[in-house]
């Protein structure tokens, strides 16, 4: 039975799609069947892997049709991973979704067929807490949350950890949080420390061990379509990524 996680964070820019790509790509590559759900209309994601945004079937077609994730699920360029795509389609779905009866359980129940065929499956949310999000929290069996080394990233926080308590409460009490990560750090300026301190004297235990740092090789990979670790295997992102891996699913 596959375990479920959402890559979250209401705020944009902060490497969610870099941590879901490369985290997928990172247990995947250590033999695990992973799938990855694009739930972002920008449909970064999907590309990020090479892959096209105009296919069929895809995530829109999973929540919105009748299509099963199985026949959406395409193979990428990592034997181990599979990915259901997005389309700028799935913008739509935050009108459509909650129109339809019992809409934030749509994602979790389409998924329940194929998570006996996965080991893990990794949801890359959008940059909001609408309809997408919440489908994917309420699927979800942890969530990570990327949180980028600068203050501005920390706004907005308290209000994203009291949406998630809310679906605990209300629609998924199995969820918990896998942990925050540091992305984008800079370990040379006194803001990233400061920020990293702040974070982890606020949520104490929840900030991960892992940080990944500010690098070119992660930031210039989704331009060739494939995830770091492809892109430049020695590089500090994908040791920082491998580690990330082991420290995620060492956690349950």
């Amino acid at each position: 039975m596959a375990t479920v996680y959402a890559v979250a964070n209401q705020k944009g820019g902060v490497g969610k799609t870099t941590t879901a790509v490369n985290l997928a790509a990172c247990v995947a590559e250590a033999g695990s069947r992973t799938l990855l759900v694009d739930l972002d209309p920008q449909c970064n994601a999907t590309v990020a892997l090479g892959l096209p945004k105009d296919h069929e079937p895809n995530t829109y077609t999973c929540l919105l049709g009748d299509t099963p994730v199985a026949e959406a699920a395409i193979p990428s360029a990592i034997a181990s991973l599979q990915v259901v795509t997005s389309t700028p389609d799935l913008a739509g779905a935050t009108v459509e979704l909650p129109r339809l009866d019992s809409s934030e359980l749509r994602l979790r129940d389409v998924l329940q067929p194929v998570r006996e065929s996965f080991d893990h499956i990794v949801l890359d949310c959008p940059p909001s807490l609408g309809p997408l999000s919440v489908n994917a929290l309420v699927a979800a069996d942890r969530v990570l949350v990327p949180v980028q080394a600068e203050y501005l990233a920390l706004e907005g926080l308290a209000q994203f950890l009291d949406t998630l308590g809310l679906i605990q409460r209300e629609l998924n009490p199995r969820l918990e949080v896998a942990g925050m990560l540091l992305t984008m750090y800079d370990s040379r300026t006194k803001l990233a420390q400061d920020v990293e301190d702040e974070l982890r004297r606020h949520f104490d235990g929840l900030v991960l061990r892992t940080v990944i740092p500010r690098n070119v090789r992660i930031g210039e990979a989704p331009s060739y379509g494939r995830p770091v670790i492809h892109h430049d295997p020695h590089c500090a992102g994908t040791d920082a990524y491998f580690e990330l891996a082991k420290e995620v699913v060492s956690r349950g």
